[in-house]
């Protein structure tokens, strides 16, 4: 489905002060909990451990409750630490005797999590299709720039100028020209980055030049500024010094009005072909371009579009294309890269561009404004917390789904609270991608990172614990305030005031099974009665067998009381 709108929906955050091929054992056969290489967790309320089962045959023994009086009580987050997408192993950690072997049971794959739209499908298809330009753009740019004499740039268009692009008709595939149509368009508003054409052939009774002119300023004058400070400096191949802004019911045309009720429309996109100067003319406008929906209030194309949605919905999907198109000229053209960023990073970022935007009005008061910014976000963040082991963290977007997209933003904006807004743009300008990338911009390890952002999706702003500010979201109180007012005022679509419900057992009856999925885990509380003896639990891939060593499993304690 797509997106909803956020409308009278408020959404509460802090202010910013700035701005499953893998399912196969690779190491021994049955693991055994044996009291010689179990791993003593013995932690201090909010202290806290990562521990590798390959260094203790996935056995861990914690320590009996000494007080009479006090419950203790520990987060179990078992988790895939992989800092690459696509693998996937059945897991179970189940209380166990030390010395004798954990008990088998049969398991399969838990299905990933199904919640697509036409956006993520055509999402995923230009992602794709950015990887196998990257190679052509960036020869191109380079024969370009070591030319003897480099084009000066041009003008920006002329205001009520008409000029012809091409553009994908397509959202399955825009491989051969065929798929592409050509249309005529007008130089409606002309800023100083941005310049908006809207096609001739557009429906009557859409946006008026007063509409238009509203959109160039929130361009021109807010988005690009932010997104260009956040990330980098767009590139300029047709050197007429702006971003183009083309406005065109073929946009709208790529879904049917029947299917928008099923899987939405897609409201725009960048289209990496275009910073391609070895493409064809016919498939390719060797420029910056960003297309987008024309208004269409009686559903002549598709499904009907008013000015007014148009022009409130518009502003967002530009700051976030605009992130996809800065990070592909970063990586490719400006740095000279061999890869693009991999699609769940670059999609996160993405995402944090429309984040960055609303807040932009957010600190001059306007909730209203960064409600409808920032909404998809926090709505996909929630349905990844419902299911976290359904849903990976690391992915390529071709096949993304809602939930992969709310983790992608979830763990960048954790980043940008543990390490600045500089991060952004350091994870942009560079020719490293993925895990790699977040590493070396971080300083720490991408399985450091990974655990401790699993840790902080369910101890952050926790009432009464004194969380570790390494496992904090600064910028959102999600549990106390974000998801509990949206629970209040839409209990419909936010049925818990807090997704993220682990499972809760007594320490010597912990039994969570499933599937362990790239960056994410599963949930569960260990739960001690004031006296209660130690116990012990084994880590494994089914009871029998070790978990495979390419998922980097993970078992994350944190001592809750």
């Amino acid at each position: 489905m797509k997106h909803r709108t956020a409308e009278r929906i408020v959404i509460w955050a802090l202010v910013a002060t700035a701005a499953c091929s893998g399912d196969r054992a690779t190491g021994p056969g049955a693991p055994t909990c044996s009291s010689a290489l179990a791993s003593q967790v013995t932690l201090a309320i909010g202290a806290y451990a990562s521990i590798d089962p390959a260094s203790n045959a996935g056995c861990v023994t914690f320590p009996a409750n000494a007080s009479a009086v006090d419950s203790a009580e520990y987060l179990l987050v078992p988790q895939s630490a992989a800092g690459t997408f696509g693998g996937a192993s059945l897991f179970a950690l189940r209380t166990a005797t030390p010395t004798a072997a954990p008990m088998a049971a049969a398991q399969r794959l838990a299905p990933l999590a199904g919640s697509r739209s036409a956006t993520l499908d055509f999402d995923g298809y230009l992602r794709g299709l950015g990887r196998r330009e990257a190679g052509p753009a960036r020869a191109a740019a380079s024969r370009r720039l070591g030319a003897a004499a480099v084009p000066a740039t041009a003008a920006p268009p002329a205001l009520g100028s008409l000029r012809t692009f091409t553009v994908c008709a397509n959202k399955a595939d825009c491989s051969v020209a065929s798929q592409f149509k050509t249309v005529g368009a007008r130089a409606r508003a002309v800023g100083a980055h941005v310049a908006i054409y809207v096609d001739t052939l557009a429906p009557a009774n859409g946006l008026d030049s007063a509409d238009i002119d509203t959109l160039k300023q929130v361009f021109d004058a807010r988005l690009y500024p932010l997104d260009s400070t956040a990330f980098g400096a767009a590139s300029d191949l047709d050197t007429n010094g702006v971003v183009i802004a083309l406005m065109t019911p073929v946009v709208n045309a790529l879904v049917t009005k029947s299917a928008c009720s099923t899987s939405g429309y897609i409201a725009g996109f960048f289209f990496p072909p275009d910073l391609d100067l070895s493409a064809s003319p016919s498939q390719s406008n060797h420029g910056e371009i960003f297309y987008s929906i024309v208004a269409d209030p009686t559903g002549t194309l598709s499904c009907a579009h008013s000015s007014a949605g148009v022009k409130s919905g518009t502003p967002g999907t530009f700051a976030h294309e605009l992130q996809h198109m800065i990070n592909f000229a970063q990586h490719v053209l400006i740095h000279a890269g061999s890869v693009t960023e991999e699609g769940w990073l670059d999609e996160g970022l993405s995402k944090y561009a429309e984040e960055l935007a609303g807040r932009s009005y957010l600190q001059q008061g306007d909730t209203a404004t960064f409600s409808q910014y920032a909404f998809n976000d926090v709505a996909d963040a929630y349905k990844y917390l419902s299911a976290t082991g359904a849903s990976p963290l690391l992915i390529e977007f071709d096949q993304g789904t809602l939930a992969e997209v709310g983790a992608s933003w979830l763990f960048t904006r954790y980043l940008v609270d543990q390490y600045g807004a500089a991060l952004p743009g350091k994870l942009v300008q560079t020719t490293l991608a993925g895990s790699a990338n977040v590493a070396a911009q971080t300083g720490h390890s991408f399985d450091t990172t990974v655990t401790r952002w699993a840790l902080a999706n369910w101890v952050s702003d926790l009432p009464g614990f004194a969380t570790p500010p390494e496992l904090t979201y600064t910028s959102w109180h999600f549990r106390t305030r974000t998801f509990a007012s949206l629970h209040q005022q839409d209990p419909s679509d936010f049925p818990l005031p807090y997704p993220l419900v682990p499972d809760a057992s007594a320490g010597n009856a912990v039994s969570l099974t499933g599937t362990l999925r790239s960056g994410s885990g599963v949930y569960g509380r260990a739960l001690q009665g004031p006296e209660a003896p130690a116990f012990s639990l084994s880590f494994s891939r089914d009871g029998t067998a070790a978990l495979p060593i390419a998922i980097v499993p993970r078992l994350n304690v944190i001592r809750i009381r």
